[in-house]
């Protein structure tokens, strides 16, 4: 397996950076957009018309407080 690069501990990070592969957080994009619906996972913020991105310390508590 390899190893996957640390997040950093602030900033901002886009889905492929959430997500695994690439990502700490083992689920589908249709499972995390449901959930970000939901409210389970935090929301993104859209920094340009086909950008999104999540800030990292949303996704650092989501990782410390189990994501799922």
């Amino acid at each position: 397996m390899f190893d996957q690069p640390a997040l950093p501990i602030t900033g901002f990070v886009r889905i492929s950076g959430i997500l695994a592969p690439k990502g700490p957080i083992p689920v589908s994009k249709s499972t995390w957009w449901a959930g970000v619906k939901t409210g389970r996972y935090p929301k993104p913020l859209k920094i340009g018309p086909r950008v999104t991105v999540w800030r990292v310390e949303d996704i650092l508590a989501l990782i410390e407080n189990g994501c799922e």
